[in-house]
């Protein structure tokens, strides 16, 4: 224990080293804080991360499983520690420092080294292609989440037989989201702001009253509770995939870089995770209290009051519809760096308002809402659709350690920090990946094929403008501009 708590001061250490090493580096200011940018950060990137609550605890207990105090505090121990090294340490304090012009996102850390470090192109297509079929998922199965939350109010929506009803909604509601998205993440941002909100601050009375009622769920910090879990608890390690649901959305919060801001994303995230750890702790005590008995609900709903639970549903479920924003702007920024990079066909960029980094790709858009809609026929149900959720985002996640720890050798960051990083990182989500893996056959493949599709998409499309600008000789236009003249101001040339 002792050496842990050691080990996770000096990565703090380190960490700090390294900011300082960037930012002597790089001092010019992405962005400032405002009320209207910290509305706006909160309307579209913590959607995914901040929807977590209503069913990773769940998901790792188990329902229908008898209810082992041990578990909880494991989890809740392993949740803690994710968002804390993860999420915390590695994008908000990190990566948000490897910003390309203000702009963020895994082809915006390529963009940065791949001009002193060659040999980086492959991990920067896995990384971009894995994350863009995540983008695809997301949506189906946040949005699929909460709508079936209205079986609590209306259960004839649970029979098989009305289930196309639910579809129906899902594909409703997903495709006015993706109508929304041509105003702008401004705009965006403003609508869904003032409810990412109210939802953070539910989350946070909540899990603080439930607290107040078990106080044994404060030992779920001391990091023993979660090496328990995955070393001795049977097949505690595999519940690893579970516990990763609750950082999916870090990834996104690097790719909204470019619309929201650094300073934005980082004293807003102080009040995200203060929120969402209240809240698991406030689960993590309900359940506790239950030990020995069979879950039979969703701790989520459970910690609620019983005259509240219709109005927890109604926020719950705009909060799981805007759960899709994230990767949805994160998408635009990919693409609008793969197009520069020429990993991408060129295609139309709008630019909705007049701040830098907010854009709208219109091509994408709609390949998004296509891919979107299919998985909602293909899986129809929240519960498929998981197995294959958070497979090909931990790819991601591997590739962007691999593309900062070279960024980090390009601002002279000592090399033993450096593999440090690696070494933890690597570890980390290394251990995440082989967890998910098992998610694999259940429907992880659906997001595997897609992210191949991709890859290869991107790679003909780079290959191909190689060879193009290889056969292709270039003139100087100057000779030209006397006869180009001529040929204008004649006449008789239509």
């Amino acid at each position: 224990m002792n050496i842990f708590i050691f080990n996770l001061q000096k990565i703090t250490i380190i960490c700090k080293k390294i900011i300082n090493k960037m930012s002597n580096h790089d001092n010019h200011s992405v962005d400032k804080i405002t009320l209207g940018g910290l509305l706006v950060t909160l309307g579209i990137i913590y959607g995914d991360i901040g929807t977590s609550p209503l069913y990773v605890l769940k998901a790792i207990v188990g329902e229908g499983n008898v209810i082992d105090k041990n578990t909880v505090l494991g989890g809740i121990s392993a949740i803690f520690w994710t968002l804390t090294i993860q999420t915390t340490i590695k994008y908000v304090w990190l990566t948000l420092q490897a910003d390309n012009n203000g702009e963020g996102g895994i082809f915006s850390l390529f963009a940065l080294v791949r001009r002193k470090i060659k040999h980086l192109t492959f991990f920067a297509i896995i990384g971009g292609a894995a994350l863009l079929a995540d983008g695809i998922i997301t949506p189906p199965i946040s949005v699929t989440s909460a709508i079936e939350g209205l079986e609590l109010v209306y259960p004839s929506l649970g029979l098989e037989e009305n289930h196309y009803i639910i579809m129906m909604i899902v594909i409703g509601i997903i495709t006015l989201l993706f109508l929304f998205q041509r105003f702008g993440t401004s705009v965006v941002g403003k609508a869904f702001g003032p409810i990412m909100l109210v939802w953070f601050g539910m989350l946070a009375i909540l899990g603080s009253y439930q607290i107040s009622q078990n106080l044994e769920v404060l030992h779920a910090l001391n990091p023993k509770y979660a090496i328990l879990l995955i070393t001795e608890k049977p097949g505690g390690f595999w519940l690893l995939g579970a516990v990763f649901l609750c950082t999916t959305g870090g990834e996104a919060l690097y790719s909204d870089l470019g619309h929201c801001g650094r300073k934005n994303i980082r004293v807003t995230w102080g009040f995200v995770k203060a929120a969402l750890l209240l809240n698991y702790m406030g689960q993590g005590a309900w359940l506790i209290s239950q030990a020995g008995h069979k879950l039979e609900s969703a701790p989520f709903y459970s910690v609620m009051p019983e005259w509240f639970i219709p109005f927890g549903i109604v926020i719950a479920t705009l909060a799981a519809i805007i759960a899709s924003q994230a990767l949805i702007t994160g998408s635009f920024t990919l693409i609008s760096e793969a197009i520069r990079l020429n990993f991408w066909p060129k295609l139309k960029l709008v630019y909705p308002t007049v701040q830098k980094g907010q854009l709208y790709v219109p091509a994408i858009n709609t390949l998004l809402w296509l891919g979107c809609v299919g998985i909602v026929l293909l899986f129809k149900e929240s519960e498929k659709m998981e197995a294959a959720y958070g497979l090909s985002i931990t790819i991601t996640m591997l590739m962007t350690t691999i593309l900062m720890a070279n960024y980090l050798t390009t601002k002279r960051v000592k090399s033993i920090y450096i593999y440090f990083f690696l070494f933890v990182y690597i570890s980390i989500e290394g251990a995440f990946l082989v967890a998910n893996m098992k998610k694999f056959m259940d429907g992880g493949i659906v997001t595997i094929f897609i992210g191949g599709i991709l890859v290869f998409v991107m790679y003909v499309w780079l290959r191909a403008t190689q060879i193009k600008n290889k056969l292709t000789e270039y003139d100087k236009t100057g000779r030209y501009i006397k006869n180009l003249k001529e040929l204008s101001a004649d006449l008789s040339v239509s």
